[in-house]
């Protein structure tokens, strides 16, 4: 084709990122998509009729899922899950086994967020011992965190990196629900403010706007390239031969 010569270089460069780049497009828009799924059940389950510790065990997707509970907090059992932030604050999140009474089961509850400002002083956090009525919600992790050391320091309250819960029952000596309840906003919660997702589906969808941008302006480079080389070319070739007609 004499009229587009974009050179072999140009040519590699973008079969090697016009793919990738239209490809990141379509995996942004599949993750805003799966947002909008994930959202969609976690509406569903909040106005669902709150379930029960030993239906939360019996469920094939306890996420997102209400809970009732009545019962006491175990004091002498505490977890403080390291490096949390706020604001750009850090801090940790405390959770606590909680006996629920009617059921007679253990749960592992999220009381939320505390600052942790000097880390020469423990973290300020009370107990309530009364018994108590609470609204929590199943949180599943969308994965397996990548944790850099599995090492859990000693004495209680226990500072961890990451919620391993049936690790954290064997360590507090009780057999309890393996799901992390987490305390919806009310007296016995600490911050709840809990984040659904890291990324709205708009913010999506913003991105794989961007990854198409840089793709469709990619190939006009290209092509505008290709047919400015070969112009050049045809230049050259024309004064180079000053008795063509």
């Amino acid at each position: 084709m004499s009229g587009f010569r974009p050179g072999l270089l140009p040519t590699l460069l973008v079969l090697a990122m016009l793919p990738m780049l239209v490809w990141l497009g379509f995996w942004q828009l599949e993750r805003g998509e799966q947002k909008r799924d994930l959202l969609a059940r976690q509406e569903a389950r909040q106005q669902a009729a709150p379930l029960s510790p030993e239906q939360i065990e019996s469920s094939a997707q306890p996420a997102f899922s209400r809970v009732h509970l009545q019962g006491r907090f175990d004091a002498e059992h505490s977890f403080l899950l390291d490096s949390r932030t706020r604001d750009g604050q850090v801090g940790v999140e405390l959770l606590q086994p909680f006996h629920d009474e009617l059921s007679d089961r253990w749960v592992m509850v999220n009381r939320g967020w505390i600052p942790w400002p000097d880390r020469r002083v423990p973290p300020a956090f009370d107990t309530p011992a009364q018994s108590l009525k609470l609204a929590a919600w199943v949180y599943v992790p969308p994965g397996k965190p990548f944790i850099f050391s599995h090492r859990t320091a000693e004495g209680w309250p226990r500072l961890i990196n990451h919620v391993d819960i049936e690790a954290m029952w064997q360590q507090a000596g009780r057999e309890g629900v393996i799901h992390e309840l987490r305390l919806e906003p009310g007296p016995s919660a600490y911050r709840a403010d809990w984040a659904i997702t890291s990324m709205r589906p708009s913010q999506h969808l913003g991105y794989a706007v961007q990854w198409f941008a840089m793709a469709a302006a990619l190939l006009a480079l290209f092509i505008y390239f290709g047919v400015h080389q070969a112009r050049e070319k045809h230049s050259d070739n024309d004064e180079s031969n000053p008795c063509r007609p």
